[in-house]
């Protein structure tokens, strides 16, 4: 169970620096041309690689790939959806909430096996 906190936390960090990189240009570097845009967001994926990279290596060894793939998607719309609410001024929608649902469920049953033997 350590190593699949250690794995998870890690992947929230790397979703921040994620969805900074993927969606923060939109917001503070709209009037630049795109090249600056893809040159920052690269700069700031290369922390994403950082964390996800090592996070995955240490997950493997617990979870499957497929398990692995589920939990990174579960976190990264954990991680975008208060990012596009509070900055990138988003509003939450009955879709977010039903999309977090499914994703939910999809957590649920990747992970059924481990949670009920």
């Amino acid at each position: 169970m350590k190593t699949i906190l250690i794995t998870a936390g890690m992947l929230v960090l790397s979703n921040i620096f994620m969805t900074i990189a993927w969606y923060g240009h939109l917001k503070n570097l709209s009037s630049k041309p795109w090249i600056v845009a893809a040159l920052v967001s690269w700069g700031i994926a290369l922390f994403e690689y950082l964390l996800q990279v090592p996070a995955n290596r240490i997950g493997s060894s617990v979870m499957s790939i497929p398990q692995l793939k589920i939990l990174q998607e579960s976190i990264a719309l954990t991680v975008f959806i208060p990012i596009s609410i509070f900055f990138l001024k988003e509003k939450i929608t009955l879709d977010y909430i039903l999309a977090m649902i499914c994703i939910l469920g999809a957590v649920f049953f990747i992970f059924r096996s481990k949670l009920f033997g």
